[in-house]
């Protein structure tokens, strides 16, 4: 496994640079997968599926929105204006956002293990082989289900801070991109062989560019027609991410006894 040790060995750029870094890989994601029709049957499901829960997501927020205005602002002409359409316009937009990452996060889960062959196809095409780590197939799918499941869970999280006013969408918005950029480079360091603590550890080492891919990401979802393509194309991206980022993670695939799987 990689230690700590291994994933800071290489130099890296200053802060800002790094979270420009990780943002970029969103938009090579999409740029990646518009250049490839090759890619396309494989995105069409997760497409499909992000565009059914992310419009449910956004409903949902909007029910949700209307009852909890009432019930955190009362009085809205015993405060003064520009408090109340601070705290409505936060409130508003946190709980939307959070419904459109609840239906973003269902999408994910459900299609983890297609998004994981997506993964294995672009590895494949820019390296031309693909390096396994893992014990196998079915413990990358699991591993991967396993990070649609991280978002999953996060998502409750990220709808409650946003009942907080003003502060609560802002660190929301921070734990929903860590928990979406976490999920969507799962697949390509499980196949490094990389257990669930080891890539919560390289997400430590390589923050700034983490946290710099997941608000892109989360940015994103507001695009209308680039949010329904989000779920593959930070499948694409995240791939790109880590192939990018994983200086000495190869010899951790190699040195495990198995060999690359050419694609």
């Amino acid at each position: 496994m990689a230690s700590e040790q291994t994933l800071l060995a290489a130099p890296r750029p200053g802060r800002v640079l790094r979270v420009a870094e990780g943002a970029w890989h969103v938009f090579a994601g999409f740029a990646f997968l518009l250049r490839r029709p090759r890619l396309w049957p494989l995105a069409l499901m997760p497409a499909a599926l992000a565009a059914a829960f992310l419009v449910g997501g956004l409903f949902v927020g909007y029910l949700i929105a209307r009852r909890v205005d009432s019930l955190l602002i009362p009085g809205h002409e015993r405060i003064p204006g520009w408090l109340d359409v601070l705290l409505t316009l936060t409130l508003w937009a946190g709980v939307l956002a959070a419904g459109v990452a609840l239906g973003l996060a269902v999408s994910l889960l459900l299609a983890a293990p297609v998004l994981e062959r997506l993964s294995q196809r672009v590895e494949g095409i820019v390296r031309g082989r693909v390096d396994e780590g893992g014990p196998g197939l079915r413990w990358e799918v699991a591993q991967s289900l396993r990070g649609a499941l991280y978002f999953l869970a996060a998502a409750p999280g990220v709808f409650l801070l946003n009942f907080i006013p003003v502060i609560g969408p802002v660190f929301g918005a921070v734990w929903g991109a860590h928990a979406l950029a976490f999920q969507q480079t799962d697949a390509p360091l499980a196949r490094r062989g990389l257990t669930f603590r080891d890539r919560r550890a390289w997400h430590r080492m390589r923050r700034p560019e983490s946290l710099g891919f997941g608000l892109t990401a989360l940015l994103t979802l507001l695009v209308p027609l680039a949010n329904f393509l989000l779920v593959p194309a930070l499948a694409v991206g995240g791939t790109l991410l880590v192939m990018d980022l994983d200086q000495g993670l190869p010899s951790v695939a190699t040195g495990s006894g198995s060999s690359p799987r050419p694609v």
